[in-house]
């Protein structure tokens, strides 16, 4: 079983139900498998902007800011799970990796310097072991990110979010599922994969 799985995509893919979820069947099953949470603190932010009257984040600390904070956080929280995994000896079942961070930076529009800043700080983590890409359709996304009723995103943002994704260069290494099924659908296409490669 590998040690570290990551599971990314767009903004209502399912990354966080799936991360939980094949965390909790694996360990299960036996496996010293653990969900790890690398955010990135922009819906935390987004709260804090609501509360003192701005609409959202980028309101709140500006676009440049927010991808900023983004950036550092999303680090720092993938160097806790990566100290973790290396004290715990646990498999790390990640919700978000650092290609999120790329794709959000794309996605938002900032600049290649920031990108290539981005790049040049997150090239120390090693590659998870495998990396699933929840392909789902922007429309499907919208749908569930309304349905679960605590933000927004614009159909236009998730257009490009989902082309940023594919136009990384990490992109031909994903595995790619689809995620516009039903959750139980989807953790049975991510554990069968992961059981192909123990076969």
């Amino acid at each position: 079983m590998p040690r570290t799985i990551a599971l990314v995509g767009i903004d209502g893919s399912g990354k966080t139900t799936q991360a939980r979820t094949v965390a909790a069947e694996l360990a299960a099953a036996g496996f010293p498998a653990v969900y790890r949470q690398n955010a990135g603190g922009r819906h935390w932010f987004g709260r804090i902007a609501v509360m003192v009257g701005r609409t959202d984040a980028e309101d709140l600390l500006g676009r440049r800011g927010t991808l900023a904070v983004e950036s550092v956080l999303r680090w720092f929280a993938i160097v806790r799970t990566l100290l973790r995994r290396a004290v715990t000896r646990e498999i790390a079942v990640m919700d978000r990796y650092a290609v999120c961070q790329f794709a959000s930076l794309r996605a938002h529009g900032a600049r290649p310097a920031a990108i290539r800043r981005a790049r040049l700080a997150y090239r120390l983590f090693p590659q998870p072991d495998v990396m699933f890409f929840l392909a789902v359709d922007p429309e499907v996304a919208q749908d569930r990110i309304e349905r679960r009723g605590y933000d927004t995103e614009t159909m236009d943002y998730l257009m490009a979010a989902d082309a940023a994704y594919r136009a990384l260069p990490e992109y031909p290494r994903f595995v790619v599922i689809d995620a516009n099924g039903t959750p139980e659908q989807v953790t049975k296409a991510i554990r069968t994969e992961l059981e192909a490669g123990q076969a």
